[in-house]
């Protein structure tokens, strides 16, 4: 009896994870039925059977990890269907008076239905906090749904006081909005059968964590043939291996083994210990989420349906505005589509026009980040991070539109402001930043002299021979190379923010995020002891291994990443079984006691 409750009843403790044995297991059975059905030719018949199947499968999934919450994501499935149907039928319905506006109040009851549920389960603790904050009141969170369901039993198991975030709520909210938003604007046609939308809605590879996936790339799937080659097949193994990597060997060891410790107490460390630590934790929320998504988009693709990339290699950006292009792309995409443009894009604000376009385009951008930030969470140290990555992106558009002789002004004033900060203050809030300063005035005075080193090539063609030409490209890159640290450097200073409110009661999160990266900052901007970094580099010397390794092949040409991509596809299906056994046992020696859940499982 106590088996069969732990294969088919919810326990909160054990979710269900790609990470877990039980997960392939039901994979492996899920894959078997999936086999057999769509065994022969794919008739319409047989892919209405296949889509029914893995939409069960798939609530089934959610089950598992979220338990009584399925109720959440079957009722936003019924209503954003019945409502993406209603609005296609005002819009194509000429005879009706004031249709559109009519379709207009039931997308926007959509999108109430939608964020309010978003709003209550995410956000009741973050409002009500800021609320009393602002007031002086003292209203307590409630939760409506639990007093509801007490009502329907008389054990009154459920708790009143207390509201539990839905696992993945932030993500399948996003996905029936845009579904109901592209209906309206004539995007897309409502699917032809409620069974069809649960099944977009709930596809379980990437329901709980990602990649967000628009309705007008993936609905048109579930009518096309199924067709899995054996290039396809090996595709989708190197995913899931890749995946599996990340996340196990990379992110919950790098997690586990130091960067826990630190965030946990950084004042226990000194500062090389917790900037490692800082710069580590960059590569583990990469490794974690990417390695999620690398699944999701191997599994799904074993099925014969393609996910979006969700990423590009985002530490080699040049600028946050490239970072924010490369990073979580389905968020981004979603983010432009159905935020920055309604908010005016580059040429109004609120719906306001505004005669500078670059002016309305920072804001609209700017507020686009703060709502991004607090999407990730609900406390203020959210909002920070969203805030600092904002305001970068808006300094580099102004900067990048600025002379290089004003550029190299302005950085030599700031440097100069930073040294004197530096030597009166005597804080380490600004020795990081006169080291951090002094590292972007060396970067900009090396831009400036290959900036002047092609004004002179371009004004004399006579210079330009082969020596001065492989000088000029030795500069270029230095320059590239260059910006791409700093925008590395700064991204992992923001995620000072992001890291240290993780995981923690909504109620205290920002105190208790503000303090840690305090801390932190003090740390690194001060207690430095430069005689324990040898003995910290051999006593966590896997540590270190992994995260060079990690960065080196982040770092890695795209056409290397796809050349050993597409040789492993090719590989005849025995080596391909060898491989993927090695590495199944690479991964087993890396796994922690404690299995680590998904980062962003709290989104």
């Amino acid at each position: 009896m106590d088996f069969i409750t732990h294969i088919f009843g919810f326990n909160s403790q054990s979710p269900l994870l790609f990470t877990q044995f039980y997960f392939w297991a039901f994979f492996a059975i899920v894959y078997t039925i999936f086999a057999l059905i769509m065994n022969g030719k794919p008739a319409q018949g047989r892919l209405h059977m296949r889509n029914v199947f893995l939409m069960a499968v798939s609530w089934f999934f959610y089950y598992k990890t979220s338990g009584i919450f399925l109720l959440i994501l079957l009722f936003i499935t019924l209503s954003d269907w019945l409502i993406a149907k209603r609005i296609y039928r005002l819009k194509t319905d000429d005879r009706q008076p004031k249709a559109l506006s009519r379709a207009k109040c039931w997308l926007a009851l959509s999108i109430v239905i939608d964020l309010g549920l978003l709003c209550y389960f995410k956000y009741a603790y973050f409002f009500t906090n800021v609320i009393n904050d602002l007031l002086g009141t003292q209203f307590a969170v409630f939760d409506i749904f639990s007093y509801i369901g007490n009502g329907f039993s008389t054990s009154g198991r459920f708790m009143v006081d207390s509201i539990i975030l839905p696992v993945g709520i932030s993500f399948y909210i996003f996905q029936v909005i845009s579904y109901t938003v592209d209906v309206y604007r004539g995007h897309i046609q409502p699917v032809r059968n409620i069974l069809d939308f649960g099944f977009y809605v709930s596809f379980f590879p990437q329901l709980v964590a990602g990649p967000i996936v628009r309705a007008n790339e993936f609905i048109p799937q579930l009518y096309r043939p199924f067709r899995l080659s054996r290039r396809l097949m090996g595709l989708a193994v190197f995913w899931i291996l890749n995946g599996l990597i990340k996340k196990i060997v990379l992110s919950d060891y790098l997690a586990v083994n130091l960067i826990d410790r630190v965030f946990e107490n950084p004042l226990l460390f000194s500062g090389f210990e917790n900037l490692f630590a800082l710069f580590a934790y960059s590569l583990q929320v990469y490794a974690d989420f990417s390695g999620y998504t690398d699944i999701a988009i191997g599994i799904a693709l074993l099925m014969g349906f393609s996910l979006p990339q969700n990423f590009d290699s985002p530490y080699k950006s040049r600028n946050p505005q490239e970072f924010w292009r490369r990073w979580h792309m389905s968020l981004s995409r979603w983010l432009k589509s159905y935020l920055y443009i309604p908010l005016g894009g580059n040429r109004s604000v609120l719906g306001k026009t505004i005669q500078n376009k670059t002016t309305a385009g920072n804001i609209n951008s700017f507020v686009t980040m703060l709502l991004g930030g607090l999407w990730h969470g609900a406390s203020w140290n959210f909002v920070i991070w969203g805030a600092l990555n904002g305001a970068g992106m808006i300094i580099y558009k102004v900067w990048a539109k600025m002379n290089w002789n004003i550029k190299m002004l302005l950085m030599s004033l700031l440097m100069g402001a930073l040294w004197l900060a530096y030597s009166l203050l005597n804080a380490p809030i600004w020795n990081l930043f006169f080291v951090w300063g002094l590292a972007l005035w060396i970067g900009t005075c090396v831009r400036y002299l290959y900036w002047w080193y092609e004004r002179i090539l371009m004004k004399h063609n006579n210079l330009l021979t082969p020596k001065t030409f492989k000088t000029f490209k030795t500069f270029k890159a230095i320059g590239s190379a260059w910006a791409v640290l700093q925008t590395f450097v700064f991204i992992t200073f923001t995620r000072l923010f992001f890291r240290s409110g993780s995981n923690l009661d909504p109620a205290t999160a920002s105190q208790e995020a503000w303090e840690t990266a305090t801390n932190m900052v003090n740390q690194i901007g001060g207690a430095w002891n430069s005689s324990i970094i040898p003995a910290f580099l051999w006593e966590y010397r896997i540590v270190v291994l992994l995260f060079a390794l990690g960065m080196l092949i982040h770092w890695l040409p795209k056409k290397a990443k796809r050349w050993y991509r597409i040789r492993f596809a090719l590989m005849p299906i025995w080596a391909i079984m060898l491989v993927a056994a090695i590495a199944v046992v690479i991964v087993y020696q890396f796994v922690t006691a404690d299995m680590q859940a998904f980062i962003y499982f709290q989104f």
